[in-house]
């Protein structure tokens, strides 16, 4: 089962940067998971289970949901986001300030096998980032986009002398979200698990990885088909 994925999409950091301006000038939270962090770690809401910008926390499976205001304001970031054709949960600027650490830790549930992902897309960063999953040291520059298992033990250094900036996105699995991390390499064979989707959906999801046109996209597409 693969660790992370880093997609082929790359976002305009220009523009990331110019949203990001706005949202600086709001008020942002400590991360309310303080027992693991030391320094200072915030986050600002763009989608939340209360609609707020300062309701932070990421609960999975409740059904309430919505965009804060402050989403309103910034629409390169809402491209960003519903360019990802799945069901969102939380969605949060999560900043890492200089000299602060995010412990070895897991936050169990959070990978893709047991229906919820989490993509990062670095907004501010540098190369004295030390973020590690799995014993793993992962670059991620700006405007990158990445899943990572953070079921697995990973942890964050903010070493340098600027604030990291992410924008972290909780998404639902769903047909799309499958055919798009199989063209990236997930293994689904590994999860042991067949996944059954109805006609239209299947065919839809056919019609994407032929798109998409690689070699792991065919595998899949054949399977699918056998489905049929």
């Amino acid at each position: 089962m693969l660790n992370y994925i880093q997609f082929k999409h790359h976002y305009d950091v220009e523009q990331l940067q110019a949203e990001l301006s706005i949202c600086l000038q709001q008020e942002w939270g400590d991360h309310f998971n303080q027992k693991d962090y030391q320094g200072c770690w915030q986050s600002i809401s763009l989608r939340s289970g209360s609609g707020r910008e300062a309701d932070i926390y990421a609960n999975y499976g409740i059904s309430t949901y919505r965009d804060t205001l402050l989403l309103d304001r910034l629409p390169y970031f809402k491209s960003v986001i519903d360019s990802w054709a799945c069901d969102k949960e939380s969605i949060r600027l999560l900043a890492l300030h200089p000299g602060s650490e995010i412990k070895p830790h897991r936050d169990l549930g959070c990978n893709y096998q047991e229906g919820h992902f989490r993509i990062h897309i670095p907004v501010q960063t540098h190369a004295q980032v030390v973020f590690k999953v799995a014993e793993e040291r992962l670059t991620l520059k700006e405007g990158s986009c990445w899943y990572i298992d953070f079921s697995q033990t990973h942890s964050i250094k903010n070493e340098g002398n600027e604030v990291r900036v992410h924008l972290v996105m909780d998404g639902i699995r769903n047909g799309w979200t499958d055919s798009l991390f199989a063209a990236h390499g997930y293994d689904f064979a590994s999860e042991h698990v067949v996944e059954k989707y109805d006609a239209t959906t299947n065919d839809q999801i056919i019609a994407e990885l032929e798109r998409m046109n690689t070699d792991t996209a065919r595998a899949l597409i054949e399977k699918l088909s056998a489905g049929r």
